[in-house]
C-alpha cells in the first residue's frame, strides 16, 4: 500500500506532514517533494526600492525550504529548495552562489536542479553524523532569468543525527536496521509483487504517520470494487519513501510476511503490526532505506528524496555551479 496526493502533483502539505488519501504502487517517478518554509510576501515592502542597477519586476520567492528549521535528520538527507517561478538556466549558477551551506565541519557537495523550479543540494557521500548545518538563499537583488529579482533572505537550520539505515532484500525478505554501523535489528519483510514491484534504489525517508488512508484508486491500480486489486484501507505505521506511494508499513492483508508467506504488495515494504510500530519508532527524515533484488529501477532521484540514487557524476551534470565545500558554520 502507498498514497498518491495533490498540491503537487500528489501531495498536500500541512506543516512538515504529507496527508491525504493514498495508495502503494503508483507511477510516477518526478513527483516535487514540499518543505514547511511558507510564501514570502507577494510584494515588496512599500519602503523597499529594486537595486538601481536592476529593473523593477515582480519578486522571485521561494515556495519551500526542507529540511525545517531546528530538526534533526538522517545522512541521507539533501536540502530541497522549490521557487514559486521558472528559474532559466542562465541564471542558476548566481542562484546556486546566493544558496550557501554551512556546515559545523567540512563536507564536499553540490547544487542540482530537477526541471527549472526544485534545486538539491546533497552531499558528495552521506553526512557525517552530528553535523550541524545552515543553508543561507538570500535572494535580494538576484535574478531568475525571467524578469522576477529576489526580495528577501531565507535561513534554514538544522542536524544530522544518529546513522540509522535499513536495507532492504526483497528477494531475502528481509530488512536489515543498523544505527552508527551497528545491526540492531533484522525484520521479515515482504514487497511488491511481480505485477507491481517496489522501486530499487536508496531512498531517503520524507516523513512518517501512525496512520495513512491508502486507496488503490488514488495511485491508478483499480477504482473496481470488484477487482482484486482494488483496496480502501486506513493502516498503521506508515513510513513514507517516495512520493508516488511507497511505504514501510503494516498491512492487514499481508499480517506475517517473510519468505514463508510470500505475498506480494503493490509496491510497499510490509511489516509485522509489532515491527512497524518498532521501525517507525527508530527512523526519522533522511534516514536512507536501500531496497535491492526488485526488477524495477532506482526510484527517480525527484521521486520524493532518492538523491543518492544518483552518482556523483549524475548529480554534478544536473548542476550550474559544480563541485564545492561548505563554509565554516
Amino acid at each position: 500500500m502507498g498514497r498518491r496526493k495533490g498540491s503537487i502533483g500528489i501531495a498536500l502539505v500541512t506543516g512538515v506532514l504529507l496527508v491525504g488519501a493514498s495508495a502503494c504502487g503508483g507511477g510516477g517517478g518526478s513527483d516535487k517533494a514540499k518543505g514547511d518554509d511558507a510564501k514570502a510576501p507577494g510584494k515588496p515592502s512599500a519602503s523597499s526600492s529594486p537595486s538601481p542597477t536592476k529593473p523593477a519586476g515582480p519578486p522571485m520567492l521561494l515556495e519551500t525550504i526542507t529540511p525545517q528549521t531546528g530538526t534533526t535528520v538522517g545522512v541521507a538527507m539533501p536540502i530541497s529548495v522549490v521557487f514559486t517561478n521558472p528559474v532559466a538556466a542562465k541564471a542558476r549558477a548566481a542562484v546556486e552562489k546566493h544558496m550557501k551551506v554551512s556546515a559545523s565541519q567540512p563536507v564536499a557537495g553540490a547544487w542540482h536542479w530537477f526541471g527549472d523550479r526544485r534545486a538539491d543540494w546533497r552531499p558528495k557521500t552521506y553526512w557525517p553524523s552530528g553535523t550541524k548545518v545552515k543553508i543561507d538563499a538570500d535572494m535580494k537583488g538576484v535574478t531568475n532569468g525571467n524578469g522576477r529579482y529576489g526580495v528577501r533572505a531565507y535561513t534554514h537550520t538544522f542536524t544530522i543525527g544518529d546513522d540509522v539505515r535499513a536495507d532492504v532484500s526483497v528477494t531475502g525478505h528481509t530488512m536489515k536496521v543498523t544505527r552508527n554501523g551497528k545491526a540492531v535489528r533484522t525484520l521479515s519483510i515482504n514487497a511488491g509483487s511481480a505485477q507491481y514491484p517496489t522501486w530499487n534504489g536508496t531512498m531517503a525517508v520524507i516523513d512518517k504517520q501512525e496512520k495513512v488512508h491508502m486507496t488503490s484508486c488514488s495511485v491508478g491500480i483499480s477504482c473496481d470494487k470488484g477487482s482484486a486489486n482494488y483496496y480502501d484501507l486506513t493502516l498503521p505505521w506508515d513510513v513514507h519513501l517516495t512520493q508516488s506511494g511507497t511505504y514501510v508499513h503494516y498491512s492487514t492483508g499481508d499480517p506475517n510476511p517473510g519468505s514463508g508467506s510470500a505475498r506480494g504488495s503493490h509496491g510497499c515494504v510490509h511489516l509485522s503490526m509489532s515491527d512497524a510500530k518498532w521501525f517507525f519508532g527508530q527512523v526519522k527524515q533522511g534516514d536512507p532505506v536501500t531496497i535491492t533484488g526488485s526488477p524495477r529501477a532506482k526510484a527517480s532521484a525527484d521521486n520524493g528524496y532518492a538523491a543518492f540514487n544518483l552518482d556523483w557524476n549524475q548529480w554534478l551534470a544536473g548542476s550550474a555551479s559544480g563541485e564545492g565545500t561548505t563554509s565554516a558554520l
